[in-house]
């Protein structure tokens, strides 16, 4: 698709995802890593290749910050862990045991099975198929 549409979809795309992109090409856009959410800045630049666009994103910035919540949600769970595993050494320990194993176990539900990544490459399938989606418009657009 030409640079304009290309510029329409990386738009819609950061709308989507609660980006901010500055009219002189500036984004700022919220990620997940892990245990870790921020926001990254830099340019975006769509580049005109023959029939088709490529979207460029370089990020310039990066703030992180770590999610407080389910580091101390992961302690708990360790520190349940190793009560499990140490009460064979100290067998005064075997009351307390399975609350050990519910706390090790509860750190897996609420917090490792849910970590999620999502950063400039999601982004970018995010625009592709905003891009996929404009051309399939115009496609049914120029049928009727």
């Amino acid at each position: 698709m030409a640079p304009p549409e290309a510029l329409r979809a990386v738009s819609a795309a950061a709308e989507e995802w609660g980006a901010e992109l500055e009219p002189r090409g500036e984004l700022r856009l919220p990620v997940v890593a892990g245990l870790r959410r921020g926001l990254l800045s830099g340019p975006v630049a769509v580049e005109g290749l023959g029939q088709g666009s490529r979207v460029v994103f370089r990020p310039a910035a990066a703030e992180y910050h770590v999610q407080g919540a389910a580091v101390v949600v992961l302690l708990m769970a360790g520190a349940g862990a190793l009560l499990t595993v140490v009460w064979p050494l100290f067998p005064r320990l075997l009351p307390v045991a399975p609350f050990g194993a519910v706390l090790a176990l509860a750190g897996w539900f609420l917090v490792i099975s849910r970590l999620r990544s999502r950063g400039p490459t999601e982004f970018l399938e995010s625009v592709e198929a905003h891009a996929g989606q404009s051309s399939r418009t115009d496609i049914a657009t120029d049928d009727r």
